[in-house]
């Protein structure tokens, strides 16, 4: 009977840790001069990364040099659906200080430099 209690807190621990996580999953980011991908989010030792999984012109997937790139990068919880790490841009491959805001379905990711004061934001549907 303990072990069988035992064994049910601890998945209910780690489904609560898994909800307090929202970031994890597959998200579409925001169409740019036509084209946008989707980013696969997981967990990277104590954060969370995300790496371009496929990517789409208009409406036809075709197969981008950046398929593989890690693009979210450490980004660690902060509580309130917010994180904190870094975020690569794969125009110019220029990795800047990132933070997300996690909102159910919708992920406001922002790279920013200049300690914060200037930012690029896009806004992520969450698909999966």
């Amino acid at each position: 009977m303990f072990r069988k209690l035992a064994i049910a807190a601890a998945f209910g621990l780690l489904a609560g840790a898994a909800s307090a996580d929202p970031i994890e999953g597959v998200w579409q980011t925001q169409p740019d001069e036509g084209s946008f991908a989707y980013v696969r989010i997981a967990p990277c030792g104590q954060a969370y990364c995300g790496t371009i999984t496929r990517t789409f012109q208009g409406t036809q997937e075709y197969q981008s040099p950046n398929i593989g790139l890690q693009i979210v990068i450490d980004m660690a919880p902060q509580g309130g659906g917010n994180y904190r790490g870094r975020v690569l841009r794969p125009a110019d491959r220029k990795i800047y200080n990132g933070r997300a805001e996690v909102s159910g379905n919708r992920m406001n990711l922002a790279g920013c430099v200049a300690g914060g004061l200037i930012c690029r934001n896009q806004t992520w549907a969450r698909i999966q």
